[in-house]
């Protein structure tokens, strides 16, 4: 039986101690799972990401899931301390359960979240690419859309659905990174707590572009590191062209907001 192995992410404090000596502290990261009947895919991923952050807690925020998404990720948090569960009443939108997420990570003073997809789509094997990225960046993007990045069994239809709301994404809200409507990134948590969620105004998918935009009005530092996009293991995609539409008209009412600002 092999011994397993910890990896730790240690940062240097930049304040000078009694004795002049350099002080070492661990840095917490928290990883977040916003679910709705995924009870299959949990099961498998969560172990997958505590393999590649074993320091890590695992957050999983559950929508009243009607296939017991919520009862799994109970009997897996009664077996592992790491794992977290934050049950809400009902479907309240992808949005809103990503600021629960973000408030969790704040009200309990973690370093980074990183969110992902719970679905496969985002593979666990890239999340300590985008914890490197965090001793130089305050946001980093696991990118779809940069040289060494793509999507793997997709239909026309979503690629031109994603690809024009990234199009919107860039004109409208000005910003400069490729992927802005993908889920899988990590942030600072001490940046996303500079941010008023409560007026946000996206609550389905349209929510990953708007953190992006509040993230660049802060004067965030971006990065995008390449990912493979894989469709998902179990159960069907939630995205479909009444969402889309959705997306666009929150992006609009973000840039008047900002036209205005």
């Amino acid at each position: 039986m092999k011994t397993p192995v910890f990896l730790w992410h240690i940062r240097i404090s930049r304040e000078p101690t009694a004795d002049h000596r350099c002080t070492f502290v661990m840095t917490s990261l928290l990883i977040t799972l916003c679910t709705y009947n995924e009870r299959q895919n949990i099961e498998l991923m969560i172990p997958e990401l505590l393999a590649v952050a074993p320091d890590a807690t695992v957050l999983i925020i559950d929508d009243n899931s009607p296939d017991g998404t919520g009862q799994v990720a109970d009997q897996l948090a009664s077996k592992d301390a790491r794992i977290r569960v934050l049950h809400r009443a009902e479907k309240l939108g992808l949005g809103a359960a990503t600021v629960a997420g973000f408030q969790y990570g704040v009200q309990n003073a973690f370093d980074y979240l990183i969110n992902l997809d719970a679905d496969f789509s985002h593979q666990p094997r890239y999340v300590p690419a985008l914890r490197d990225q965090m001793t130089e960046f305050d946001v980093a993007i696991g990118s779809r859309y940069i040289a060494g990045g793509g999507v793997v069994g997709w239909t026309i239809k979503r690629h031109v659905m994603s690809q024009t709301i990234n199009f919107l994404a860039r004109l409208l809200l000005r910003l400069k990174t490729r992927d802005n409507s993908g889920s899988f990134r990590c942030y600072r948590v001490s940046r996303l707590a500079e941010i008023d969620w409560n007026k946000t105004i996206s609550k389905g998918y349209a929510f990953q572009e708007e953190v992006l935009y509040h993230c660049r009005l802060l004067g965030c530092r971006f990065v995008e590191i390449p990912i493979m996009f894989e469709d998902r293991r179990f159960g069907k995609t939630k995205i479909n062209w009444k969402e889309s539409l959705r997306a666009v008209r929150d992006l609009v009412r973000l840039s008047i907001g900002s036209l205005w600002r």
